[in-house]
């Protein structure tokens, strides 16, 4: 008998567990807010160069509109103002009706004066207050960058806290660490400062996600996981939505950095409810702390068990114990032929899934919509876009789906390309196709990782191939930039990604309806077509137990509970 025994006899899936999962996923509304607030909070508004200071009028009458005509000149495209240039002196012939002349030999100059924006779209952003136009452009993208390096960060300082700490104590401070740094964030005198403040957020965010979907896992059992996992995931599709209601609403870029993160503070004040993980408690040699904690649960779930004991207790976890004998490394994901295989091919669909993920969603403004009907749009395609991957892998396997999803949003990504600017609704059903396809890999590959990977491994490679993730969401607006130099050239990189991935995904072994290995020598026999050295099936043997206190774990989940991680995979991000 082992814990999840522990967890039928204390009420299984009962009212302290739907409190409990419910409490703590609904952070997870405001956390997509989080992630993509860097599309509204640094919206780009039209805007044109400021007029000079000083300027002698013309004889005859003329109005605001001509007025810009005769400073600004076209851009290339000769549809819209110049957004960086304008004329040294004012070209007042221009004005004169049917009056055509060249321009091409009019000497123009930079902005002097700064720039003139538009407040119909947005009132203030990140752009206006700051002026990261023209040459500052990269720095908006920057911004967004910045932000995922410290949820990179956070995933690294806060899983291994959590081994140390506990979840519990980990999750209400990262609740509060969200709540004053992001509220800060609006107070934020300068870019610098305010990009050090997006940083510490992106930690906080990290350590939300990582431990509370340990805190989730841990106190439910292993049948019920699946249906959680799917459930709790629309938490953040419809935590998009909200942040287009939100953005549309405020329109204030301080204003919107407050609301996304005050209700934190309400996060914090009820987190203090949640019950530590028993298994972190026990393993940590805090058994008393475990055992009342597992009588609170059996009594909120009208079911006590009086004969519930320390000895009980210490016998169901017997293997868990002895397991925090010895560790497994990040080494041993590619330590042998089957595992480096499987590690590699990860590698490339976790980096190219983010990559192309957060290309697409962090650069809503060049599709030629509203940008808040775009965001309404990108967040509501996850939920089909989710079900017809649940649909997927039951009927075509994981391999299939994982490699025709990637190509699949390569294509559409590609053939935006070569959609005229003015088809403004055709290039944005193929950009929603775009979000779809990389929202369902998503979907996918959460759950493959964890089949494909052996039970005493399984969290170390979770936290080694999703480090690969967050990599390609901090290179994803980096490579917006790259518009300048030719306009398709980031299509072209996100699609090559996707292309490239999805020929890695190929090389994958099916795992549809075969059973998980536990081993690493499981792996190899089934996927390598042979067995390992017996040095090294001795040495995994004596550790194939899991990882404990101070194991490579990322969000520190007890190896022998993600058995069967598919229920949990879907709660990330």
């Amino acid at each position: 008998m082992g814990f999840s025994d522990l967890l039928q006899e204390a009420g299984g899936f009962g009212r302290f567990q739907w409190m409990h999962v419910t409490l703590i996923s609904l952070p997870g509304l405001l956390l997509a807010s989080q992630n993509l607030l860097n599309n509204f909070v640094s919206g780009v508004p039209t805007h044109h160069c400021s007029l000079p200071a000083n300027y002698s009028l013309p004889d005859y009458q003329i109005d605001e509109k001509q007025l810009v005509k005769a400073f600004i000149p076209l851009d290339p495209s000769g549809n819209r103002l110049d957004r960086c240039r304008r004329y040294v002196e004012p070209q007042w012939h221009l004005l004169v009706t049917n009056g055509s002349a060249n321009v091409s030999h009019l000497k123009t100059e930079e902005c002097l004066d700064g720039w003139t924006f538009d407040h119909s779209e947005f009132l203030a952003t990140t752009i206006s207050e700051w002026d990261l136009v023209c040459s500052l452009r990269p720095l908006k993208q920057m911004i967004q960058t910045i932000y995922m390096g410290g949820v990179l960060t956070g995933a690294i300082i806060f899983g291994g806290l959590s081994d140390r700490f506990g979840r519990r104590s980990v999750l209400i401070w990262s609740y509060l660490q969200l709540a004053i740094l992001g509220c800060s964030a609006a107070l934020s005198p300068t870019y610098s400062v305010y990009c050090i403040f997006r940083f510490l957020c992106g930690m906080a965010v990290s350590g939300i996600i990582i431990n509370g979907v340990s805190l989730k896992v841990e106190w439910i059992p292993t049948k019920e996981r699946t249906l959680v996992g799917t459930l709790t995931s629309f938490f953040f599709t419809f935590g998009q939505l909200i942040l287009a209601g939100l953005a549309y609403w405020l329109r204030d870029w301080r204003k919107l950095q407050v609301v996304v993160c005050v209700p934190h503070f309400l996060f914090f004040a009820y987190s203090w409810w949640f019950a530590e993980s028993a298994r972190w408690l026990v393993l940590n040699r805090r058994s008393d702390k475990a055992l009342k904690n597992l009588h609170r649960v059996a009594r909120i779930n009208g079911k006590p068990i009086n004969q519930l004991t320390l000895e009980v207790l210490h016998s169901h976890m017997k293997k868990e114990i002895d397991s925090c004998q010895s560790t497994l490394t990040a080494y041993d994901l590619v330590k042998t032929r089957g595992m480096r295989r499987i590690s590699i091919c990860l590698m490339a669909v976790w980096f190219a899934t983010s990559f192309a993920y957060y290309g697409l969603v962090m650069d809503l403004q060049k599709f030629g919509v509203s940008i808040y009907v775009m965001q309404i749009i990108f967040g509501a395609v996850d939920i089909p876009s989710k079900l017809l991957a649940l649909a997927a892998l039951t009927y075509l396997g994981r391999r299939y789906s994982q490699a025709t999803c990637l190509f699949m949003s390569a294509l559409v990504i590609f053939a935006n390309i070569f959609i005229p600017p003015d088809m403004q609704v055709l290039r944005t059903v193929l950009a929603c196709l775009g979000k779809g396809f990389t929202s369902s890999s998503f979907t996918v590959v959460y759950l493959y990782t964890g089949e494909l990977y052996p039970t005493v491994i399984r969290q170390t490679g979770m936290g080694f191939v999703s480090t690969m993730a967050r990599t390609g969401s901090m290179a994803a607006p980096a490579v917006l930039i790259l518009d300048e130099v030719f306009p398709a050239l980031p299509s072209i990189v996100y699609g090559g990604a996707a292309v490239l991935a999805g020929f890695f995904a190929c090389f994958l072994p099916e795992t549809l309806n075969v059973e998980l290995p536990d081993t690493i020598n499981d792996v190899e026999e089934k996927w390598s077509g042979r067995k390992s050295t017996p040095h090294h099936q001795e040495d995994v043997s004596l550790r194939e137990g899991g990882v404990c206190e101070h194991g490579d774990q990322v969000s520190g989940v007890p190896l022998k509970e993600l058995k069967d991680v598919e229920g949990t995979g879907l709660n990330a991000l």
